[in-house]
């Protein structure tokens, strides 16, 4: 896959509305799930894996560095926005990825009223940013189990171990 045919996959906000309106008109199913993905791991490759089954055009909306630091402290992003959002954007089931700096993916969830939103199973629904309007739109909601034993948390705790 060349260089720019994955760089092609980062949208913004506003090309990414242009394509879903677009998408919807040809009754397609748009999937959308979001997260940091510092360091990605199987865990994510599986769950990633599994999203992208549920529709036929699947979004991953990506915290940027500053919204990553916020979440998770001064000694997060490991990677950069550009870096995640790159690796994301090469994996052939995922279609786009967009960055986003506020605190939540509220206004992607907002602009774009994905048909499925997904999020991991160790979140409950009424605490998935977005269920209701997705729901309330005529979408679902889907949450995804994690392989046990694959996290970015276990993975940092590992690295500081060597130091």
């Amino acid at each position: 896959m060349k260089w720019e045919r994955i760089q092609a996959k980062i949208l913004t906000l506003e090309d990414l509305q242009l394509k879903t309106q677009s998408l919807k008109k040809e009754n397609k199913k748009v999937i959308l799930t979001n997260g940091c993905f510092d360091l990605v791991h199987l865990g994510h490759l599986q769950y990633l894996c599994e999203a992208s089954t549920l529709g036929d055009f699947f979004i991953v909306a990506v915290n940027s560095d500053s919204s990553v630091r916020n979440l998770k402290g001064e000694h997060r992003p490991i990677k950069g926005e550009l870096t995640r959002a790159s690796l994301l954007a090469s994996l052939t089931f995922v279609d786009a990825v967009v960055l986003f700096s506020a605190p939540t993916p509220i206004d992607i969830i907002q602009a774009i009223l994905p048909d499925v939103l997904c999020k991991g199973g160790d979140w409950e629904i009424d605490q998935i940013v977005g269920a209701k309007e997705v729901m309330a739109a005529g979408g679902s909601v889907k949450r995804i189990s994690f392989l046990p034993g694959h996290s970015t948390t276990s993975l940092e705790q590992k690295i500081k171990s060597y130091l």
